[in-house]
């Protein structure tokens, strides 16, 4: 068994947006020292983090010296360079483990993965090139979705098939990527298991949230979600399998439909997920704090739900909205200190409380 990082130990963090941000709060809250590495200037995480080293993934010298200078390194998200990992992974753990980025940074990868584990999934099919459109389109037919194998996020990457005849467009709109083509799936809403694992192996779940998306960008989530018993229960169970599965530590993802027939998964993210983020105002431990707690090998905390809650995220001009809320009762505002407001990018949450 790892021993567990004493305090005023140093926690990398590959990535310095608005997860790298409250990863380094929540380490700095439990006596620990965070130092991000981030390739563009002025990130969101240096403005709360120990240390910042501003740097391409493709310097090996930067990174050589950002590893010697941390105890363990974790990632705020999951398309790091294979090249980046493999020199840091010389000198230093890091956790989650590479097993679960591979897995999650090919989408047909990870749906393999998901089947094999015995999770349904979507019908889907590979499309490597133009040559496979057709006859994925065959296979799985429309509506459905073409989605890049790599990095997609917020609905970048994705392009919707109404009809068969809307295939040379779709792979026109991914130019060319290799992709996936994802069937419909007839579900009644998403909702999303935050979960955890430890060094020692030991699982704890926060409660599902539901999820509603615009634009291909998270809206809100809402705690409780709108699941049974045996649906609630199936959704910890699942996410717990994949944990497992990965020999996982730190937290993760699990966007699941809800459907008739039982629940789908849709895909894992191998970090803190922008639906646990109701965990701030909603548990006493949150996500964030979570997954320090596992990276660094100390026992998890418990994340029960003593509030309901709605996490909204604010994206873009919703910033204007920023002196009303403000002033709202029941509501907690999270800032990223972002220094551009932009249409689409994410600019803080909010979590209200819901009586």
């Amino acid at each position: 068994m790892t021993d567990p990082l004493p305090l005023g130990a140093t926690i990398g963090i590959l990535g310095g947006g608005q997860l790298g941000r409250m990863l380094s709060v929540a380490a700095a809250r439990l006596g620990f020292r965070s130092h991000i590495f981030e390739p563009g200037a002025n990130p969101p995480a240096g403005h709360v983090a120990d240390a910042v080293t501003t740097a391409g993934y493709d310097d090996a010298t930067a990174l050589h010296a950002f590893a010697q200078a941390c105890d363990v390194v974790t990632f705020e998200f999951e398309n790091v360079p294979t090249d980046a990992l493999d020199l840091i992974e010389r000198q230093v753990p890091i956790r989650p483990g590479r097993e679960a980025l591979r897995i999650s940074q090919d989408r047909l990868t990870e749906k393999n993965f998901l089947q094999d584990l015995g999770l349904s999934v979507a019908p889907f099919a590979d499309v490597p090139d133009a040559k496979a459109m057709a006859a994925a389109v065959d296979q799985i037919g429309a509506p459905s979705i073409l989605k890049t194998r790599r990095f997609g996020y917020d609905g970048k990457g994705q392009a919707r098939l109404r009809d068969p005849k809307d295939a040379d467009g779709a792979y026109a709109q991914i130019q060319g990527a290799p992709a996936v083509l994802e069937g419909f799936v007839d579900f009644s809403h998403e909702v999303s298991v935050i979960a955890a694992r430890s060094v020692s192996g030991d699982v704890a779940c926060f409660d599902p949230g539901e999820n509603v998306h615009r634009d291909g960008i998270l809206h809100t989530t809402t705690v409780p979600a709108r699941l049974n018993t045996a649906q609630r229960t199936d959704a910890v169970l699942m996410a717990g399998r994949i944990l497992n599965a990965l020999d996982y530590v730190g937290v993760l993802g699990v966007e699941l439909f809800v459907t008739s027939q039982g629940l789908i998964v849709n895909e894992i993210a191998p970090r803190v997920h922008n639906s646990g983020h109701w965990t701030q105002n909603g548990c006493t431990v949150d996500q964030f704090e979570q997954h320090i707690r596992a990276v660094a090998g100390w026992p998890l905390g418990d994340g029960s739900r003593y509030a309901d809650v709605t996490m909204e995220n604010l994206i873009g001009d919703d910033m204007d909205r920023v002196p009303a809320l403000a002033a709202e009762r029941d509501l907690a505002l999270h800032l990223y200190g972002k220094a551009e407001t932009k249409p689409g990018r994410k600019m803080g949450h909010v979590n209200r409380i819901i009586r």
